[in-house]
């Protein structure tokens, strides 16, 4: 497509600006989150959002949707929600054979409303075909398409009647983004432009065969063998009671980040110095992405919630 590595990631560069540009006509402020779902899309990774409601984590991922060019389903995960519900089901057809009906998985961008609400077999559901990208019903295995993301939302202040993801499920997306307030002056530009009857016309700028050249781009870029390194020690530094553990580490945490996690730095890296038109990562590309990267992956102790030290804290002392 390119002549050129360089020219490949300087376009690459050059469609994120324009990318992240198209978007914030949408969502006001919220920059950092914007960046980061770039990243992991253009990663190849899975995103759990977490916000109180009405910081338009919905507006943000159909946006992303609609100047990527791709599919997008919603769903509303709720208590009675069945796994069939989300992947589908073989029905009895006309001619007395049984076919699949697809479900709402089968779409490029998914967006799974307060993941935390509906029950464990259906999470397991949903974070199967995160893991392998397809999905078997009846003993037949259903490829989903190749450009796939799950675009999930928690609702951190109602824990009542829901099902927190276990580790291992956490361990599946590649970031945890928080979404803050907005500043005085950001809500003001939201109310001036969702209290009238302006609509932003928004164009398409990628997509899905573009996107998959870029993962597939991002995945090439070489990377020094001190940063690798780098990446690879701040995760062991997250494991309590191991040869490169912190104090801190020892003080405050029951289990540290697995392997999953040194991957997705060193390719979170690779794609974060992309966007921002350099040829390789260095180590501030992997602080970077480290805190999204980690902060669903390492589990505090009462020590820590007792004495105040959140997670941000904690990985911010591995730099």
């Amino acid at each position: 497509m390119y002549s050129s590595e360089a020219k490949a990631i300087d376009a690459l560069c050059a469609y994120y600006q324009e990318t992240k540009n198209e978007i914030a006509k949408v969502i006001i402020g919220q920059n950092d989150v914007i960046k980061a779902v770039l990243i992991a899309v253009f990663s190849n990774g899975h995103c759990l959002l977490v916000g109180v409601p009405g910081l338009a984590k919905t507006l943000l991922v159909q946006t992303v949707a609609r100047v990527l060019d791709l599919s997008f389903n919603r769903i509303q995960f709720t208590p009675d929600l069945m796994p069939s519900d989300i992947i589908g089901s073989e029905i009895l057809g006309e001619n007395r054979h049984f076919k699949f009906v697809p479900g709402p998985i089968f779409s490029n961008i998914i967006l799974a409303d307060e993941i935390n609400r509906t029950p464990p077999k259906t999470q397991a559901a949903l974070l199967e075909a995160m893991q392998e990208k397809s999905i078997t019903v009846a003993g037949l295995t259903h490829h989903l398409p190749k450009s796939f993301f799950v675009l999930a939302t928690q609702n951190p202040i109602e824990q009542e009647g829901t099902y927190p993801l276990p580790e291992a499920q956490l361990d599946r997306f590649m970031f945890n983004i928080t979404l803050g307030y907005p500043s005085f002056a950001e809500e003001l530009n939201i109310v001036k432009n969702t209290t009238g009857n302006t609509v932003a016309d928004l164009k398409k700028i990628l997509n899905a065969t573009q996107i998959n050249y870029f993962q597939q781009l991002v995945r090439s870029i070489p990377v020094a063998d001190n940063v690798l390194e780098y990446a690879v020690k701040m995760v062991a530094k997250t494991r309590p009671n191991t040869a490169l553990a912190t104090a801190t580490t020892n003080s405050y945490l029951t289990w540290g980040a697995g392997p999953r996690a040194s991957q997705n730095l060193i390719i979170g890296a690779k794609c974060h110095a992309a966007i921002n038109g350099k040829y390789s990562p260095d180590v501030e590309d992997v602080q970077a992405v480290a805190e999204a990267i980690l902060r669903h992956r390492i589990v505090r102790n009462y020590k820590a919630e007792a004495e105040g030290i959140s997670t941000a804290n904690i990985i911010k002392g591995l730099f």
